[in-house]
């Protein structure tokens, strides 16, 4: 390979990790208090409503059943007005995030359900508020499966910022579209995957590696 495509690999690899990154977070900061409110109020929660719980659940399977490719497309409206343009890296932020935000919540709401209601009996038969029960019981007894949550869920994220690489979305995506797909340049096709692949294992690992340290019952 060239220099020059060295150096776009490179910088496809930058934009990818940007990408994910980016989504990841901004996906958290809707989808950890999207899925902290359908635990709360369900028919098992520690403020149980039925009206919140089935809006903010209907509005969950809507959004995650409609595919990646799709809702790029239909948020590109959204993401013009909101950056100017529908195509690049920080563009791609915009649709990642929408499309994370409900997968991260039904994450959440899954690992916080896994907390002992035993343990939640006993906060709130010491006087606990809502709020201290929340973020000192059930956001602290769940920390483990909220990190191997986090790990599958940046891993979509990954997995979707390649997707977009189909309408110019930037990253290793794009690359093995434009040169891979559209010029039939299988070398660097295959090393495009192999990288994407790389960098999977990469978030898989350092996410088992926070859960195992985390993990008070394997210290």
């Amino acid at each position: 390979m060239s220099s020059d495509v060295i150096l776009m690999i490179i910088k496809g690899i930058g934009e990818t990790l940007y990408m994910t990154v980016l989504s990841s977070v901004f996906g958290y900061l809707l989808g950890l208090p999207w899925g902290i409110a359908l635990t709360v109020t369900g028919k098992e929660g520690i403020r149980p409503n039925r009206v919140i719980y089935r809006i903010l659940d209907v509005a969950s399977s809507i959004m995650r059943s409609v595919p990646f490719l799709i809702m790029l497309i239909l948020l590109m409206p959204l993401t013009t007005l909101l950056l100017g343009k529908s195509y690049g890296s920080t563009a791609t932020v915009v649709p990642l995030t929408i499309s994370a935000a409900p997968m991260i919540a039904r994450m959440v709401e899954s690992s916080l359900n896994e907390v002992d209601p035993g343990v939640i009996e006993a906060a709130q038969s010491m006087g606990c508020s809502n709020g201290k029960i929340i973020s000192r019981v059930l956001l602290v007894e769940s920390r483990v499966s909220l990190i191997a949550g986090a790990t599958i869920s940046v891993g979509t994220i990954l997995g979707y910022s390649a997707m977009a690489g189909v309408i110019g979305g930037g990253g290793l995506g794009d690359i093995a579209i434009r040169y891979g797909y559209y010029r039939y340049q299988a070398d660097i096709m295959i090393v495009t995957v192999v990288l994407l692949i790389i960098l999977m294992q990469l978030f898989q690992l350092l996410g088992t590696f926070i859960a195992n340290r985390m993990d008070k019952r394997k210290l």
